[in-house]
């Protein structure tokens, strides 16, 4: 089918929400084909608990209806054994980048007709990972063709243009279809060199050597000849245009090395074919457009365009221990780098975090909040400002996420337009501009966004600066919270052992409990000011009426209050969270509308109130995140 998806597998045959197989996810087989024994009745038996589904019956048009000599079934199927349901199994993330990705490398290459794949392999995390995917390819193709499946044999037959070859092992198949090249310069360290070679060699993949400084020293000669200017490093006394031109000049260099020898290594050997050309940049990289345009980044395809360098992190400590490769220890612990400046002492100076002043995770929670969240400058400041409140100022957040970021990614964004065909498995990963409709070319100024960032900001070092004086501050890491500011004055109240906040103003009807005895703090708020009293039960938060309204009541208030915030809420548990932004912890409350506890409706009006006015005139304060509830066993 000529498509630009790739179907996974894991079909599956259920029978009232209960699953009876589960077909295999990741598979190379063409067909796979997978049957179970159901019990029609139960689907009558099933149909029948809605009473809905009755009553449209009666009121339906009568058919008339033919006695036919037919059956389903055959009559003595009692003694078939029937189906037990089982549990969906779900592959762990590493598993999923591991099989996900090697499949469709399979498929395509399959498809393409061509003789295998072609990486420059760095010695870096990014080509390293692509290196453990095609090993996993490897590994999938030889369990294929030890299972059976006369199909992927042939396929390979048709790869190597061998009709007699059968691979031993995985080793002994990607030496076959898959090579690698280190392309070292000047720049270059023997640390990565070495990384390289030795992942090659507990690949098995054909592997190559080679300096490419003479091709970069004709680049800049044919400059320098017509110009009469020779550029230099930044290091040796240029200029950051002139730095950036020879960083690029080496990129771009490798690019048209790569497809060189993709085209005539095979030729090379003796062997007939051309090698698809691998991209190795990460999610991260292109979408802050960290990379030269037209450099190696620019492949054929490539199978971590889509994935984060957190996650390729995780996979890489997966690969390891799966297919018994030591050679990732070094890898794991070289840090990030371009190696396209100057060494010193024959020491990697150019580090990536530093050159984009971000680190690949800040860059990760700008990158979803951009994609999936698509927020612009100013509300991408309202969410940081709390997601990394333990770590940065506002001031702080507003330098990397205004200049670190979006100013880079604005001027960038032109990059998206040459991006390599990738893999894509996730909601934040990046697109052709198929589905993400937003213009290539901005404002990289963005004078609105972050002139109302930096007021926002003013604003709230202000605050802090009032607060600090009673001993409170905002963003600080300070374990104390300020109870007085958040809510309008608490009073005090020793019980038990345990501390109580409560605020008895009538109209205010805020009331907030802290447990002093464990870690987890919990507070309720509550805008009914006939709910005052709390209190605790198993470590959840209760709170009951004060007056002698009976249960009817107080369902029925609880009842009038929920139609308002929340429509066809009918008594179900539910369970609020929220964040305490001067403690950077989440507090939990959990309630559930049963007899005489707590108003739920309530809440969740106070809740709505409180993101409502905070969203700008009080950006530090409470901010909510999702909770799950959880059931007992």
């Amino acid at each position: 089918v000529n498509t630009r998806y790739y179907y996974d597998g894991g079909s599956m045959i259920c029978l009232n929400g209960k699953i009876a197989v589960q077909g295999e996810q990741f598979s190379l087989n063409n067909v796979e084909v997978y049957t179970a024994i159901l019990d029609l009745e139960d689907t009558r038996t099933f149909r029948g608990q809605f009473s809905s589904r009755s009553m449209q019956a009666t009121n339906a048009q009568v058919y008339p209806r033919i006695q036919v000599d037919f059956s389903l079934s055959l009559d003595d199927d009692v003694a078939i054994p029937y189906f037990q349901p089982i549990e969906w199994q779900y592959h762990t993330v590493p598993e999923e980048i591991t099989l996900g990705p090697a499949c469709w490398l399979w498929d395509y290459l399959r498809r393409s007709g061509q003789g295998g794949f072609f990486l420059p392999l760095s010695g870096g995390i990014d080509s390293s990972s692509t290196a453990c995917l095609l090993l996993a390819m490897c590994h999938l193709v030889c369990d294929a063709i030890t299972n059976g499946n006369i199909d992927v044999l042939s396929d390979v037959h048709r790869v190597v243009s061998d009709k007699t070859y059968t691979p031993r092992d995985p080793k002994d198949l990607a030496c076959k279809m898959f090579t690698t090249c280190y392309m070292g310069t000047v720049n270059s360290s023997e640390e990565t060199k070495e990384n390289a070679k030795r992942l090659a060699a507990d690949i098995g993949s054909y592997h190559l050597d080679i300096k490419i400084d003479s091709a970069v020293s004709a680049s800049v000669g044919i400059f320098t000849m017509t110009t009469g200017k020779t550029p230099k490093f930044k290091a040796h006394g240029g200029s950051v245009r002139e730095n950036l031109a020879l960083q690029n000049i080496q990129a771009r260099t490798r690019m048209v090395l790569s497809y060189q020898f993709a085209q005539l290594s095979l030729c090379s050997r003796g062997l007939s074919g051309v090698l698809l050309v691998l991209g190795s940049t990460n999610f991260e990289e292109s979408l802050r457009g960290y990379l030269t345009k037209y450099d190696f980044s620019s492949a054929d395809i490539n199978p971590i365009g889509g994935i984060s360098k957190t996650i390729l992190r995780q996979f890489i400590l997966y690969a390891k221990e799966k297919y018994n490769l030591p050679s990732l220890d070094k890898i794991i612990q070289t840090p990030p780098t371009a190696e396209l400046e100057p060494l010193t002492a024959g020491k990697i100076t150019q580090k990536d975090e530093e050159d984009m002043g971000m680190s690949h995770a800040q860059l990760f929670d700008c990158g979803r909040l951009r994609k999936m969240s698509k927020c612009g400058p100013f509300s991408m400041f309202c969410k940081l400002i709390h997601q990394w409140r333990d770590a940065y100022s506002p001031r702080q957040v507003s330098s990397r996420e205004s200049e670190a970021f979006f100013r880079t990614y604005s001027i960038n964004r032109h990059k998206m337009t040459t991006l390599t065909p990738s893999y894509h498995a996730e909601s934040y990963s990046l697109d052709d501009n198929r589905f993400d409709l937003r213009q290539f070319l901005y404002n990289a100024k963005w004078p609105w966004q972050f002139r109302s960032i930096d007021e926002q900001v003013k604003t709230l070092e202000e605050k802090d600066k009032r607060n600090s004086r009673h001993g409170n501050t905002r963003f600080g890491k300070r374990k104390d919270l300020d109870y007085a500011r958040m809510f309008g004055g608490p009073e005090r109240e020793q019980k038990a052992g345990r501390a109580f906040f409560t605020d008895k103003t009538p109209d205010a009807g805020a009331f907030v409990a802290m447990e002093t005895e464990t870690a987890s703090r919990n507070f309720s708020i509550c805008t009914d000011p006939s709910i005052v009293s709390v209190k605790y039960d198993a470590g959840c938060v209760a709170m009951t009426a004060t007056t002698d309204r009976d249960e009817n009541e107080i369902l029925a208030h609880d009842r009038q209050c929920s139609t308002r915030s929340e429509p066809g809420f009918k008594g179900r548990k539910r369970c609020a969270s929220l964040v305490s932004e001067d403690l950077g912890v989440t507090e939990t409350l959990k309630g559930s509308i049963k007899k005489r506890r707590s108003s739920i409706s309530g809440l969740k009006r106070s809740l709505s109130t409180s993101a409502t006015n905070s969203r700008f005139s009080n950006l530090g304060a409470t901010w909510w995140k999702p909770w799950t509830w959880k059931t007992s066993t």
